[in-house]
């Protein structure tokens, strides 16, 4: 049985979370308030999933170790936003791509082995 990790399941509360990051609950409170990750709610606690962590991870990074403001988290946070939905278009290319290609040889494989017959 293999098992396959869903990085947007909600599974860590705000203190764990701080924890793992090393800050405040309130600093991830204001985090969210910003817009710089949205956790789920269950029974009107916060939920983290693995990419909320990651994200939350980059944007203490940026602010502690780099001295980036809010402006330019948002505008790093939406420049990520963005090469993440690239790089899945260019994922979905490539797989046409191969898909094309590969039926192209087995169509002149094909043709190869009608022609000597």
């Amino acid at each position: 049985m293999s098992y396959v990790k869903n990085k947007d399941m909600p599974l860590y509360g705000i203190s764990v979370v701080s924890e793992m990051l090393g800050v405040h609950p309130q600093t991830l409170r204001l985090y969210e308030r910003e817009g710089f990750v949205c956790p789920s709610r269950h029974n009107k606690q916060r939920k983290y999933s693995e990419c909320d962590v990651e994200k939350l991870g980059m944007v203490v990074k940026l602010t502690r170790e780099m001295g980036v403001n809010k402006a330019g988290v948002e505008i790093i946070l939406r420049m990520h936003r963005r090469i993440d939905a690239l790089q899945g278009e260019l994922e979905g290319i490539l797989t046409h791509l191969e898909e094309e290609t590969r039926n192209d040889f087995i169509s002149r494989i094909r043709n190869i082995f009608t022609e000597d017959r």
